[in-house]
């Protein structure tokens, strides 16, 4: 369900744009990942949800070759011709929009010009995939103003081809496949080199458990260099397996029966490789566990995770850790780990709902004695991923 009200979008629209046509407006949310990290570009699997914040664009045809955008968010507005789209250097958010252009562009296209309006309530900075979710909203919306067919798989891979060509970031396609697929109560299970999928559901409700989403306040300043760095040791860990395992093509063909082969490899490229082929595994074996109902099970997952990117791939930070060690300490909470690229950004904690003003309580006061940081606490709900928006509550699915 999408909790933003659409009307003070759709009147900022009108006040802005009285000339343009009937508008359509299209949601599409943030995620968290709960398994699976740093798995999806060496071809592995992930098992993100999508969540009950995202991002909402209102727009309509404006019978130009220029296109208008105005962000409720920021108070900024940025208008660009179809036929010279470079990027923005004060309006950031921009880009993914523009990126999402000139991939319709691309395909043979011929995006008209139009006028938008978005606002979104996804926490900035926190890893949430708030870009993934303005990639999506924009593809969503212009592919029904223009009447274009475009399925939605590949609608996600345009989005992510707009991230990592016209904006630059080199990320995996699971953020956008998230938002644009994700199901309400589940999470969704995705093979990240054939793109095969399948929604889990999440016992959550049923067990009065709930997703606590901590934002640590660490920026993730390190997360892009060291992003490179891993994905290089990944990469030769790779070249110096297939020696012994002709054919491989990615450490998602290396199994847990390697591990010896895998353990011999000179150090730091053992542990990087060690990471990424037990966090495959964790996520086939969470899978497993949430479809027979162990949420216990899961969330011992959750811990060895943490433990596996703390030691092995070396991606997390004191305060991550710190959040991941109160979560711990709270009576009833099931597991706890840093979710997304690391270095900052947040964890994740399977928390019974009875005891969540217990946690929040407790990281608050502690969290701030030991690192002098502010924490935020969201509970996010599996939400349902992306739609075009009818009158002024849901997306369809």
């Amino acid at each position: 369900m999408n909790d933003m009200n659409t009307l003070p979008l759709l009147q900022e629209f009108r006040k802005r744009y009285p000339k343009s046509g009937t508008p359509q407006a299209a949601w599409a949310p943030g995620r968290v990942n709960l398994l699976g990290e740093h798995t999806d570009y060496n071809q592995g699997f992930v098992f993100p949800m999508a969540i009950d914040a995202g991002i909402q664009i209102a727009g309509a045809l404006n019978g130009t070759e220029r296109v208008n955008l105005y962000s409720l968010d920021y108070a900024a507005q940025e208008s660009f011709l179809l036929e010279d789209i470079v990027p923005s250097v004060q309006n950031t958010w921009v880009n993914y929009i523009k990126g999402v252009f000139v991939e319709f562009q691309k395909l043979g296209l011929k995006p008209q010009g139009v006028d938008l309006v978005l606002q979104g309530n996804v926490p900035q900075g926190a890893g949430l995939s708030s870009s993934a979710a303005l990639e999506v909203a924009a593809a969503l919306l212009l592919n029904s103003l223009h009447g274009w067919d475009t399925g939605a798989v590949d609608l996600v891979k345009l989005a992510q081809k707009a991230e990592n060509e016209f904006v630059g970031v080199a990320c995996g396609i699971m953020d956008q496949f998230a938002s644009m697929l994700g199901q309400r109560d589940h999470a969704l299970f995705l093979d990240c080199r054939s793109l095969d999928y399948e929604a889990i559901p999440l016992p959550l409700a049923q067990r009065s458990y709930t997703v606590a989403v901590v934002n640590s306040g660490v920026k993730r300043g390190l997360a892009g260099s060291e992003y490179n760095i891993r994905r290089s040791q990944c990469e030769q860990a790779v070249e110096m397996l297939e020696q012994q395992l002709p054919g491989i093509g990615s450490l998602r063909d290396v199994g847990e029966e390697h591990l010896a082969l895998v353990n011999a490899l000179p150090d730091p490229l053992a542990r990087r490789a060690r990471h990424v082929i037990t966090e495959n595994e964790r996520v086939l074996k969470g899978v497993a566990t949430l479809k027979a109902g162990d949420l216990e099970e899961f969330g011992r997952l959750l811990n060895a995770s943490h433990a596996s990117l703390r030691d092995d791939y070396e991606v997390s930070c004191r305060e991550l850790d710190t959040l991941v060690e109160l979560a711990l300490e709270v009576p009833g909470v099931l597991g706890s780990r840093m979710t997304g690229a690391g270095f900052g950004g947040c964890t994740i904690a399977l928390v019974p709902q009875p005891s969540l003003p217990a946690f929040q309580e407790h990281i608050h006061k502690h969290y701030t004695e030991r690192t002098g940081l502010q924490p935020e606490i969201f509970v996010f709900r599996p939400a349902p991923g992306a739609g075009i928006i009818t009158g002024a509550g849901a997306p369809l699915s």
